[in-house]
């Protein structure tokens, strides 16, 4: 297809930026430009990017609404836990206080060791 040849002013960062970017790709800079153009001008351009977006913007939704929905789970099963916990442990006698709570963070360090161990066996399963 025959070209026709124009001459464009463009800012320094500009080129620079045209420059970079039709190296990495390994394109020429008119291609670049040719390509940036009709994209611009075509008719059809803004519906297609308004179609993604959309679809990329549902999928978003869907995700937070099951998050919302797992975080809700999580603070139900709380919420009945602390309530068991509360009708079946009676307070303990001020004299008890001591040893109980000595032995409660001794066990809730190792609680919290066995979740660190669990996060870090399931980041590192992460890709």
């Amino acid at each position: 297809m025959k070209r026709t040849r124009h001459t464009i002013r463009l800012r320094p960062d500009l080129a620079r930026q045209l420059a970079e970017f039709a190296t990495h790709k390994r394109v020429s800079q008119a291609a670049v430009v040719e390509a940036a153009l009709a994209a611009f001008l075509s008719p059809e351009g803004p519906e297609r990017l308004e179609a993604a977006f959309s679809r990329r913007l549902d999928r978003l939704s869907k995700q937070i609404d099951r998050l919302g929905y797992h975080v809700e789970v999580g603070n139900e099963s709380l919420a009945v836990f602390v309530l068991t916990w509360l009708t079946s442990n009676p307070a303990l006698p001020p004299e008890e206080r001591p040893a109980a709570q000595a032995q409660a963070q001794k066990r809730f360090a190792a609680f919290i060791e066995a979740v660190g161990r669990r996060m870090e066996k399931d980041h590192s399963a992460s890709p």
